[in-house]
Parts: structure tokens; sequence; C-alpha cells
């Protein structure tokens, strides 16, 4: 197999960008969402169990990260999982695909937190409108969080149908057979 391309987002991009990108992101979404849930339900909104979502809320992120490695598990020895400190303090769970996948599952992978996240918590707000904002202001921080995985998918899906994908030091690289020339 032969390297095609190597994509770095966060070098492309740099955190901070890519932070204030999120952060942006987390606003809008937020703003709209919110809007939205006003408009269809107009009920009075309730600041009880906001312990429940704290708690939800520090979930968020590694429920994110587990749903990205369900759909990985059939390669589970192909994946490492590295822990780092972000900004000096903010921990931070990376999966690195180590060995070659197929591009469809990695994508997948990518997709899979966002899909079924964001399901839950617009569903959830929908049917529990009294905490409606609870469940938009984890929606919004969850869209935030997945700003990253969806800009990898932009690029990976102008990539050849055929294409395995695996991670380096150096960014995703997508990897082609010799035919794909």
């Amino acid at each position: 197999m032969h390297c095609w391309k190597t994509i770095n987002v966060k070098k492309q991009y740099g955190l901070e960008r890519l932070f204030l990108l999120s952060s942006l992101l987390v606003i809008i979404v937020f703003s709209f969402a919110y809007v939205l849930l006003g408009i269809i339900n107009h009920t009075n909104k309730s600041d009880d169990y906001f312990l429940v979502f704290t708690l939800a809320f520090l979930s968020v992120y590694p429920l994110h990260k587990l749903l990205h490695f369900i759909p990985l598990y059939k390669f589970r020895n192909n994946v490492k999982i590295i822990n780092k400190k972000q900004f000096g303090f903010l921990p931070t769970v990376t999966i690195r695909v180590v060995e070659p996948i197929n591009k469809n599952r990695f994508i997948f992978s990518l997709l899979a937190p966002f899909i079924f996240i964001n399901a839950v918590l617009i569903i959830g707000a929908l049917l529990v409108p009294v905490f409606s904002h609870y469940f938009t202001m984890l929606f919004a921080y969850h869209c935030g969080i997945c700003l990253i995985d969806l800009i990898y998918v932009k690029h990976l899906s102008k990539s050849p149908k055929s294409a395995y994908i695996e991670e380096t030091e150096a960014g995703f690289e997508i990897l082609i057979t010799p035919t794909h020339y």
C-alpha cells in the first residue's frame, strides 16, 4: 500500500483555532437549538437536578471516546489508547489506529458519537421539555467536541472508496493499493 495523502487537522488549523471554532460552534448550536425548542415547547424550565446535569456534562467526553472505540472493538489489538494533558491541565484521551483499517469503518467510528449521543440528547430535550435547557447545553457541548471528527470526515470523504486509514504521529494516512493510481 502507498500513502495517498496525510491529514493532520490539528497541525493544519492549530489547536487554538480549533478551540475557537469549537467554542463558536457550541454558542451557535446552543442558540439555535434553544430557540427552536422554545418555539416547539412553551414549558417553564426547572433547575432541579443540577448535580445530575453536572455529572452528565462530565461524562459526555468519556462516553464520546467510548463510542469511537466500539466500532473499532474488532480491531482492538490494532488500537492504541493514549492519555495526555491538553493546555497543561485538561486530561484527554486519544484513540489511535496503528494498523490500517477500512475507510468506511473508520468514518463510522468518527461519526458514531455524533450520531448516537446527539440523538439521545435531542430526544431527551423533546421528551422532557422542563429540562430541555440542560439537554440543549449538553447537545451544544457535544457538537463542539465533535468538530474535529467532522473535519476529518470531510477530508476522508474525498479519498478513494477502497482506501485504508492508519494513524501515525504525522496524522491520518490514507493508504491505497498501487492499482488505484
